[in-house]
């Protein structure tokens, strides 16, 4: 399988830098200065992982990530010289998988690059079907990325579907907080496994009564989705 990156910032030092440590490990490397170009890219170049600056002139890499979040079989690396927890938090809401603040050291860069591949291409292989799943009156449909409660469309998140579509693809299997971070955001990062209770917290507000019945804790251990309300 190719290794395919796209580096997106408006700085050209950055983007010099990052892109010939990249292509020194091997990776086939492919450029833009702002989100409107590495948007034209993705359909010719068909990158598996973009490195992606937030703050840029026109699209920031916030914008591109609204853009992407329909797209499978791509992760995002943001790229943020803020140190805010609540700017990371978003970026990774919006569907980007990691972040790195600026400065930041390239081989640590080159490093979450190749993971962030390895996580990509594992989950081509071991992709779930496309075929929509009805517990009740919640259907989720993997291929148009949408949920509907009683057939009305229901606005979730990037991680916020994610976090659904795992746990009722496996409805009935318990998950631990640490697994399901690990399986939807595939990192750790400064939320901890507090993220996984606001977004469960969430996910049940918008299903409403359905998403209570639904989606259950399980005490001292994490979370499931179930099919004996029915």
């Amino acid at each position: 399988m190719d290794k395919r990156v796209l580096v997106v910032d408006d700085e050209c030092s950055i983007v010099k830098a990052i892109a010939y440590a990249l292509r020194r490990e091997g990776f086939q490397v492919e450029t833009a200065a702002d989100g409107e170009a590495a948007l034209r890219l993705v359909e010719s170049f068909q990158p598996q992982v973009f490195v992606l600056d937030v703050m840029m002139p026109g699209l920031s890499g916030y914008d591109v990530c609204r853009r992407l979040e329909n797209r499978r079989g791509i992760g995002i690396l943001l790229l943020t010289v803020k140190n805010d927890i609540v700017d990371k938090v978003l970026g990774l809401e919006l569907g980007a998988d990691d972040y790195m603040t600026k400065p930041f050291d390239i081989r640590e860069l080159v490093a979450r690059v190749r993971a962030l591949h390895r996580r990509v291409e594992k989950s081509a292989e071991h992709a779930p079907s496309d075929s929509p799943i009805m517990i009740g009156a919640v259907t989720v449909n993997p291929s148009h990325r949408d949920v509907q409660v009683a057939g009305e469309k229901v606005g979730l998140t990037p991680k916020e579907f994610e976090l659904l579509h795992l746990l009722v693809l496996h409805s009935e299997r318990v998950y631990t907080r640490e697994e399901l971070l690990d399986l939807v955001w595939g990192l750790d990062y400064d939320g901890g496994t507090r993220t996984v209770d606001i977004h469960i917290q969430r996910i049940r507000s918008k299903l409403g009564d359905e998403g209570q019945r639904l989606l259950q804790t399980v005490y001292g251990v994490g979370y499931k989705a179930t099919r004996e309300y029915l």
